[in-house]
């Protein structure tokens, strides 16, 4: 009996075998790769791999909560301003939903914020009183060729009426004298009265000069046949008398060409504490695609940008606004640059343009990188720079300390939709006397696209991207790196669990952790035939020095310091503690922030206390809050304080 039953019980254990060697055949693969997740989910957890590569954890966001995050910004209460406005989706600009959510990082809450206007697209940055300006948006999304129903494009009103402004309003109808064929506006405009021209010298009238305004018109019916080829000049709606006189359009050709995005020109300062938008004056033009960059006297430069028509704001159009008066003027310099330049403030007083853009304007005007003196307006051409053809969708990085006046240029495509991507780093001394970009390090793979942030140790962690355009073929870059400046090297951390290309970015928390946010797709799959879906996903990137053991802590000093002052500060780890670093909170969007810095400060140590002097020089330590760390010599960051530079 018990020999049988060890026979029966050995049967059982070869059938039970031989079912398992089957099954395992049959599903080796993905029994291979479920022993392969859990290897890998087991290898990133061990401390020892967070401590050298960090960790990347994806943000539980309610579903009421989840958006298309095209904008980002950390504001000085510690929370992140997430705006999507309508989020590169046309049927939320059609049904006007707007969202911005105002998310706390600490507590994982989440609170959304009425939306006054489609902020899509917008530019901002950060104010002196530690308000976020907001300025342009979306006013009418892109056709494709094809798409095009009707014909239209740009109608030039004139007003010869010197006694009154004209009102007209949109769906006024204009008839050609010429082809009689008739437009149709698509917006409200008033034409400003005309303008009596008198000889200085004698007095004499020299007659008007006419008010001129811009509108987009669209044929009143559909078809080929409504196309124009030549310019002519329209009569307007049912004026009568001498209105009918004065008041005409000029058109040169309207047809079934591409139309491009198209801007407004509204602005707002978002308040962080009563966590709304404030409107304020408007902009005297339409951007769409803007760079905001601060300016020595505090004043906001806008640049570039597609106006109300979806043309490129030309040069002589730039424009600053004044904080203190939140009126907007046109500056006297003169400079055009494609949309999203990556245009920085220096120490020295002057500007720099970096080469980086996000694409629309002229191939062959203001794309080359240079040093913009604003006060005489005199550009420098900096030569040296690899990929010159490849910088769409290229990053730039203010390298820490931003007293050095290092910067660099990270990746970037070919214009448009190409295919074409840069493996490659430039980094440049702007502090020589004849800067000259020269290659960094380069990646195993060309990345446009990709995110960039400056820590509190001096590194900075660059993510993502992708090899093509909007991630197509499926060719997001799962992967991060490290910068070291002081060897200029690049070493490869955590992977990232979600990829990222257009409509993403990056940004520093208080506690050193990297929020990274967005990415929209073109498509889904390899062969590229599943339309591709928005990134609503957040991740939180946690770098090795927080896992290094107990933080260097830092409290109890003064809320406010002026530049060139000293402030003190109690800390636990005096002894340990080797720099400091005054570290502007990021407003990025399509991976150009234009905001973020690190500015090295004075220290002094003391038993249970340290104290910093903050440098003198407006330019380098702009009005605003910043976070101030403090770092240990293991190359650990304390927690940030927020410091107010008045």
């Amino acid at each position: 009996m018990k020999d049988g039953s060890s026979r029966r019980r050995a049967r059982r254990i070869a059938i039970g075998a031989a079912v398992v060697i089957a099954l395992a055949g049959m599903n080796g693969p993905a029994l291979w790769r479920f022993g392969s997740d859990q290897y890998h989910a087991y290898k990133i957890n061990r401390p020892e791999y967070k401590a050298d590569n960090g960790k990347w954890e994806v943000v539980d966001i309610p579903e009421q909560y989840r958006l298309n995050t095209i904008h980002a910004a950390l504001l000085h209460t510690g929370k992140v301003l997430l705006v999507a406005g309508s989020g590169n989706n046309q049927k939320n600009f059609d049904a006007k939903k707007f969202d911005t959510v105002l998310w706390d990082p600490v507590k994982n809450t989440f609170k959304k914020v009425d939306t006054p206007n489609d902020l899509f697209c917008t530019g901002h940055t950060q104010l002196p009183d530690g308000k976020l300006l907001v300025a342009g948006g979306t006013k009418r999304y892109e056709t494709l060729e094809g798409d095009v129903t009707k014909a239209g494009g740009l109608m030039i009103v004139h007003n010869e009426n010197p006694d009154k402004p004209i009102t007209l309003p949109a769906g006024t109808k204009f008839t050609g004298k010429k082809n009689g064929k008739t437009f149709v506006s698509q917006d409200p405009i008033v034409i400003e009265r005309a303008e009596k021209q008198f000889d200085k010298e004698t007095g004499k009238f020299l007659g008007n000069k006419p008010g001129v305004k811009r509108v987009y018109v669209e044929a009143a019916k559909s078809g080929k046949k409504y196309e124009t080829g030549t310019e002519d000049n329209y009569r307007v709606g049912d004026l009568k008398g001498a209105d009918a006189k004065n008041t005409y359009g000029i058109a040169q050709k309207l047809a079934l060409d591409k139309k491009d995005f198209q801007g407004i020109d509204d602005a707002y300062e978002f308040d962080p504490v009563a966590e709304k938008y404030i409107k304020v004056d408007p902009m005297n033009e339409s951007r769409w695609y803007p760079t905001l960059t601060t300016l020595s006297d505090g004043r906001i430069l806008a640049l570039s940008g597609l106006d109300d028509i979806g043309q490129i704001v030309p040069g002589d159009r730039n424009e600053a606004y004044d904080p203190k008066t939140k009126k907007w003027e046109y500056v006297k310099q003169k400079r055009q640059f494609p949309t999203y330049p990556a245009v920085f403030q220096l120490p020295s007083g002057k500007l720099f343009y970096s080469g980086a853009n996000a694409g629309y304007g002229p191939a062959d005007v203001g794309r080359d990188p240079g040093l913009w003196d604003f006060k005489t307006n005199k550009f420098e051409k900096i030569p040296g720079l690899g990929d010159p053809k490849l910088m769409e969708t290229a990053g730039t990085v203010m390298l820490p300390p931003a007293q050095d006046e290092r910067f660099m240029v990270i990746g970037g495509g070919g214009v448009g939709e190409s295919t074409k991507s840069s493996k490659k780093t430039r980094i440049v001394d702007l502090k020589d006397d004849n800067p000259t970009f020269t290659d960094g390090p380069e990646f195993d793979k060309g990345t446009r696209y990709p995110q960039s942030s400056v820590l509190p140790d001096d590194s900075v962690l660059i993510t993502g991207g992708s090899e093509d355009y909007r991630g197509r073929s499926d060719s997001n870059i799962l992967q991060a790196r490290m910068y070291d400046s002081g060897s200029n090297t690049l070493r490869r951390v955590a992977d990232p669990l979600v990829g990222r290309n257009y409509h993403s970015g990056s940004l520093l928390l208080p506690d050193g952790r990297v929020v990274v946010f967005g990415s929209d797709s073109l498509f889904q799959d390899k062969a590229n035939t599943k339309p591709g879906k928005f990134e609503q996903r957040i991740e939180i990137y946690t770098p090795p020095y927080n896992y290094q053991g107990s933080k260097p802590t830092l409290s109890g000093g003064p809320e406010s310091i002026k530049r060139g002052e000293t402030a003190t500060f109690k800390t636990q780890h005096s002894a340990s503690i080797r720099k400091a670093r005054l570290i502007r909170p990021s407003a990025t969007t399509h991976v150009t922030d234009v905001d973020q810095r690190s500015i090295e400060l004075e220290l002094e140590k003391k038993d249970g206390s340290v104290t910093v002097t903050v440098p003198k020089n407006k330019d380098l330590v702009q009005p605003g809050r910043y976070m101030l760390f403090v770092v240990d010599e293991q190359g650990v960051p304390s927690e940030a304080v927020w410091v107010d530079i008045p």
